[in-house]
């Protein structure tokens, strides 16, 4: 084995291999057959992998090759992905068939029918128990292992790994099962580059993928239309494979391969990687038996996430309150600072705890030198005000951090807005990591301009030495950071409160009087806006009367646009914070008065699904607008003017928000993705968050997804 240690590493740019086009390779790999029919006449306008019974058979119907009637075939097609037509006739062989939808073609593929003695009734009736043993399973890694060898048993391959993306996009081998002498890569980092960005975009809409041998040679299309040799393939189960990715399984001395997708929530969380050492194919009943268990798979792997970031975040209650609980009635801010550093410290599992207060710094634990202390408070005291300040890697952010790695690679900062403002500082000491990959990922890689990328040679194990970071800070770690500052603050203020009632008994009548003028002023100031945007609103209203309806329409969308900023406005009234509001309580009561004003039949059919979540103020309106004319576009479109069932659904993603609006109604329209004044207004809301906006088929109805980090990103 050969190890190499490394403080830093030059950056390489890997993307030439992220612009093969994948999708259309214009070919099947040849242990089975494609047939592309046009859907209107039955007619059989190309193929690919037929030998025996090629001849003529361009023309031919549909119904006298298979026995099918495309007419009855397309209706059941899902908008991606296959339908399974089960046991065919062909040539006369039994064959599996699938069929899906790629543009204006509809597509058959055929594949060898196994008996498939392993997957009989006796077997299939395990399923449940096999899921059993992953539900007991006490931690992800048990997970993992647990699946790797039940994966293992369902395709028999000699290597299955469950392999897990990590925020880098590298992958990690988590669990393992090896049923011969093959090398093992359990705990084995891969580049991000061993796996495009089109690849994953693929694994995540086709998420069952076979090599039946390596060695193949691919069966080009045969058409008389040049069109059909670039047709999509992205949910074919025969496409034939990118040339790299083909030499790199020869590299690792793998003959045949199979993987399985790892989907959480619409994203790629990993994947089910399995290798075999001899050709070996996967039947139609073993790739949806495959399927199957990696949904429950990804459904667990939810559950497990969600329940940790619960008891996370519980534990961290309980013990703010054990600690704010130490500041007293009659203790100043300063005092409490110096007695409570090493619980504060402990708190968020830093090594380090200091804050700054104009002149005086409090240090408690492993901290850099007060100088430096001072420093690091200056570069943050502007960007800790509005929200948390953290970085695994400060020295990445801020120009000589370096040099006190040891105690403050990592950094967590919460400006509090006192007179005299008070920067809270939580430290962490560089972690030194050992990183194993399965060969070097830095090594072999050609510079010159228009390069192409070749797929690495070699998997021996390489480790690397990370140097300069800490462990991360989690969302919640984060979170608790800016609810202590908002805790210690309210108790400061009600302390000087306390103290100031003390002191002016004299003048009590005086100072209530002057409180009672702040609240009036406060109320006053509330009450014009709010009246502003009322007769803004009334305005609307009145013009809409004796406006065409196309006109009335627009004009009653913008009051429900106007509705949404009036409502975070109140919100903000109401609440302690005019920087963050939570999201959850502000879209579950806009969508409450939205459904007031565009029809009350709706209050029984929308439910709400929403998790609490932290989030500045104006991205909190962005996302109020979004969802006002997501609302608008389901109630014009999804049942055609009637009501029906919706969701909405609103969920945290590491850093990032993920908003979901979906109904059971009629599909996919014009109205999703137009070119009306609605559609560019949402697109340029979305891009406002620095988000994406998709559409996915809800089989029936649709479902818009946005996608949006939770803060700005820098």
């Amino acid at each position: 084995m050969r190890r190499q240690h490394m403080s830093a590493l030059e950056e390489v740019n890997l993307t030439n291999c992220d612009l093969e086009p994948i999708h259309i390779p214009g070919s099947i790999q040849p242990y089975g057959v494609m047939l592309i029919v046009h859907p209107g006449s039955g007619e059989i306008v190309g193929y690919a992998g037929v030998t025996q019974v090629s001849e003529g058979l361009l023309g031919q119907q549909l119904g006298s090759v298979l026995g099918l009637q495309s007419s009855g075939i397309m209706p059941l097609l899902p908008r991606t992905g296959v339908h399974v037509l089960g046991e065919v006739q062909f040539a006369g062989e039994a064959k599996d068939a699938v069929a899906y939808a790629s543009g204006e073609h509809l597509v058959i593929e055929l594949s060898e029918k196994s008996d498939d003695s392993r997957l009989d009734a006796g077997f299939l009736a395990q399923l449940d128990s096999l899921e059993s043993r992953l539900e007991k399973s006490t931690s992800l890694s048990e997970l993992s292992a647990e699946a790797a060898e039940i994966f293992q048993r369902l395709t028999g391959y000699s290597r299955v790994m469950v392999y897990q993306f990590v925020d880098d996009d590298a992958g990690v081998v988590l669990g393992e099962s090896i049923s011969d002498d093959s090398p093992s890569f359990m705990h084995h980092h891969f580049p991000a580059s061993d796996i495009p960005r089109q690849a994953r975009a693929l694994y995540v809409r086709n998420k069952v993928r076979v090599i039946a041998d390596v060695h193949y040679e691919p069966a080009p299309i045969v058409s008389a239309s040049s069109d059909l040799k670039s047709i999509d393939l992205s949910d074919s189960t025969l496409r034939s494979v990118s040339p790299v990715h083909i030499q790199y399984l020869k590299n690792m001395g793998v003959a045949a391969s199979a993987s399985m997708s790892i989907v959480k929530d619409g994203v790629l969380w990993g994947l089910i990687a399995c290798h075999h050492h001899a050709p070996r194919p996967l039947s139609l009943n073993t790739r949806l038996a495959c399927q199957a268990m990696a949904t429950s798979l990804a459904r667990l792997v939810k559950a497990r996430e969600e329940n940790e970031l619960y008891r996370e975040r519980v534990r961290l209650r309980s013990q703010e309150d054990a600690v704010m609980g130490r500041l007293g009635a009659d203790e100043g801010l300063d005092i409490f600072l110096r007695n409570s550093g090493v619980d504060l410290s402990r708190l968020l599992q830093a090594d380090g705890f200091a804050a700054v207060q104009g002149v005086e710094i409090f240090t408690s634990g492993h901290c850099p030198d007060p100088v430096d202390v001072r420093s690091i408070a200056d570069f943050v005291r502007m960007q800790a005000v509005a929200r948390p300040f953290a970085t695994n890697q400060l020295s990445t952010q801020l120009k000589g951090a370096d040099a006190y790695r040891d105690t403050a690679a990592g950094l967590l900062a919460v400006t509090m807005s006192t007179e005299v403002p008070t920067i809270l500082m939580w430290f962490r000491a560089e972690k030194l990591q050992t990183v194993k990959w399965a060969g070097n990922p830095h090594k072999n890689v050609d510079h010159s301009p228009g390069a192409v990328l070749t797929p690495r040679s070699s998997f021996e194990e390489w480790s690397e030495s990370v140097s300069g970071r800490s462990k991360d800070w989690t969302h919640a770690e984060v979170e608790s950071a800016a609810r202590i500052v908002r805790l210690m603050l309210e108790a400061r203020n009600n302390a000087r409160i306390r103290q100031l009632n003390r002191e002016l008994t004299t003048t009590l009548a005086e100072n209530e009087n002057l409180l009672q003028q702040k609240d009036f002023l406060m109320r006053e100031v509330n009450h014009r806006v709010q009246n502003s945007l009322a007769l803004v609103g009334a305005f609307l209203k009145m013009q809409g009367r004796s406006a065409t309806p196309e006109t009335r329409q627009q004009l009653d969308q913008a009051q429900n646009r106007l509705l949404a900023v009036s409502l975070a406005h109140r919100r903000l009234y109401q609440d302690d914070s005019v920087e963050i509001i939570d999201l959850s309580r502000y879209l579950d009561e806009l969508v409450r008065e939205l459904i007031a004003t565009i029809d009350t039949g709706w209050e029984d059919k929308i439910t709400l699904d929403l998790a609490p979540m932290l989030i500045s103020t104006d991205r909190a309106v962005t996302v109020g607008l979004i969802v006002n004319e997501l609302l608008t576009n389901l109630a014009k479109y999804a049942y055609g003017g009637s009501t029906g069932p919706a969701l909405i659904r609103l969920e945290q993603y590491r850093d990032n928000l993920r908003l979901v609006v979906q109904d059971r109604g009629q599909g996919i329209s014009g109205a999703v993705g137009g070119t009306g004044f609605g559609a560019k207004m949402l697109n340029t809301l979305v891009q406002g968050l620095d988000g994406t906006l998709t559409y996915e088929d809800n089989a029936p109805g649709v479902r818009a997804i946005v996608s949006a980090p939770i803060r700005p990103r820098a």
